[in-house]
């Protein structure tokens, strides 16, 4: 083979690694955090929460849909720690990753995202249980709303006063950030 042809060769190699390495991410798209603070009662007639329980579910709920990793949920109510109540509160601070194309310029802080699709159903995540269902339902209306979701396709249905009959199955695609990417590691000298 000749300098000419190895060249090209070379040259080939290179463009094809540099697709390779781009097209795993082909989809990503630069995305802005949005912060959002939410003041979240639990208006359920099956399942009644502590306030800390109800948090709980909220956190959870908030980072299956792509909430940052940094989700603050607060429990707020008058009947105190571990104790069911009927006006569980949570109060909730957490950031949402947001197309750019959708963010006003120069808002927030900007971050690598892509849509992912989020099934929300009975132990999806395992934390969830069929006693859960209006709380889905509530938070499908109240909070997901404050993401970039697309393709929202609910067949959630609550019998109130029981499990039987109800059906948590709310599937969605929802912009978020990249996952991290692992540490390098150094080779063993």
């Amino acid at each position: 083979m000749d300098t000419r042809q190895a060249s090209r060769v070379i040259s080939g190699i290179t463009l094809l690694a540099l697709f390779a390495a781009g097209a795993g991410n082909a989809d990503a798209l630069t995305g802005t955090w949005q912060k959002h603070q939410y003041p979240f009662w639990a208006m359920s007639f099956t399942s009644t929460y502590s306030c800390d329980g109800l948090a709980d579910k909220l956190k959870v709920l908030l980072l299956a849909a792509g909430a940052r990793a940094d989700v603050k949920a607060n429990g707020a109510c008058s009947s105190g720690f571990g104790r069911p109540d009927k006006l569980a509160q949570a109060d909730l601070t957490f950031y949402t990753l947001i197309p750019d194309a959708d963010a006003k310029p120069g808002e927030g802080v900007r971050a690598d995202g892509q849509w992912r699709p989020v099934t929300l159903a009975v132990h999806s995540p395992r934390e969830l249980g069929l006693g859960d269902c209006e709380l889905v339902d509530q938070f499908r209306t109240q909070v997901l709303p404050m993401f970039a979701t697309r393709n929202v396709s609910s067949q959630t249905s609550c019998v109130p006063h029981q499990n039987s009959g109800s059906n948590i199955n709310l599937k969605f695609e929802s912009f978020a950030a990249l996952p991290a990417k692992p540490p390098a590691t150094r080779a063993a000298n």
